[in-house]
């Protein structure tokens, strides 16, 4: 009985961390970008997407680092393939999210890019150190020419921008707090999660193999699934699409590059169906974006039954 309090509370505490976390980066995260003049997209694309992927980050250099080559690969596949099919089906159901130009011109293209780019990587099944400095050296490459390509935006886009979101005017420190706070909040809260879940996974007899490919996961990405709906509920869909969309480039380039550049990474267990799904899902959303130049509410249902059948394979062939 107080094994299942203990794992109770920490279920509950990580769900009141991940809902402030999410609350506090998105609304720090908005006032900076207008304060600095840098877009809302490129804080989604880049502070907000690189924060809220620190958890894979941990968890995918202990695994390597512990001999688990193939859950710091899976970790990273599962993670990409639940930011578009869980989190950005369930950000559009709350709201429907404008898509700005860029996102369909230049990142979500790139996704794509670096999705490809990783099966290749692996077709010898090992991604070299070098390999993965390269990869890295790509991520700094995107924050570099995110950052430029923002402050090139008119004037009246940030006015645009200002106008339609209501903002905090307090200093600059007070924003960067809140980001700070609500990144440790969400890395915490998504932690604590994580653990009650394999718990009570474990307990229902559920095979590891099935835990590390699903719970893990999604486990790892209850940061961008709080971030972005909290985007979604205040309006502001251009943090909530970045958020996805960078924490994915950041994924494959940052998280496969500095752990594959610190020892080299095998493929492991995962298998080429599941990297297939992870190249799926990006192609899938570069059309439903296009679309109408938003993701509405049918297109998110889409991508939620797209992942529900993902889930369904893992389980049925586990």
């Amino acid at each position: 009985m107080s094994s299942a309090l203990v794992t109770s509370g920490q279920a509950l505490l990580g769900l009141v961390l991940l809902y402030y976390g999410g609350e506090w980066l998105v609304r720090g995260a908005g006032a900076l970008a207008a304060r600095l003049g840098v877009s809302p997209l490129a804080i989604g694309l880049t502070v907000v997407a690189f924060g809220t992927s620190a958890p894979e980050l941990v968890v995918s250099l202990a695994a390597a680092l512990g001999g688990a080559s193939d859950i710091a690969v899976g970790n990273v596949v599962g993670s990409n393939i639940a930011n578009i099919g869980l989190i950005l089906g369930i950000g559009a159901l709350i709201r429907s999210l404008e898509v700005h130009a860029n996102i369909l011109r230049i990142d979500t293209p790139l996704m794509v890019a670096v999705s490809a780019v990783l099966l290749v990587l692996l077709a010898d099944g090992t991604i070299s150190r070098p390999e993965g400095l390269a990869l890295a050296l790509g991520l700094v490459a995107y924050i570099v020419f995110t950052l430029w390509q923002s402050r090139r935006e008119t004037a009246a886009t940030q006015a645009e921008f200002a106008a339609g979101t209501e903002l905090d005017h307090g200093p600059v420190w007070h924003h960067l707090m809140l980001v700070i706070g609500g990144l440790a909040a969400l890395v915490g809260g998504g932690k604590s999660l994580v653990l009650a879940a394999v718990t009570i996974a474990s307990a229902l007899g559920v095979s590891e193999a099935v835990i590390g490919l699903t719970v893990v996961a999604v486990g790892t990405s209850l940061p961008e699934l709080a971030a972005s709906v909290i985007a979604a509920l205040r309006g502001q869909g251009d943090i909530a699409l970045g958020n996805v969309i960078g924490s994915n480039i950041f994924n494959t380039l940052g998280i496969i590059g500095i752990t594959a550049g610190i020892t080299p990474l095998p493929r492991g267990e995962v298998s080429w169906t599941v990297l297939a799904c992870m190249l799926g899902f990006a192609l899938l959303l570069w059309p439903l974006a296009m679309t109408g130049r938003r993701l509405v509410r049918s297109e998110g249902a889409l991508l939620l039954a797209g992942y529900g059948a993902y889930i369904g394979y893992l389980v049925a062939t586990a």
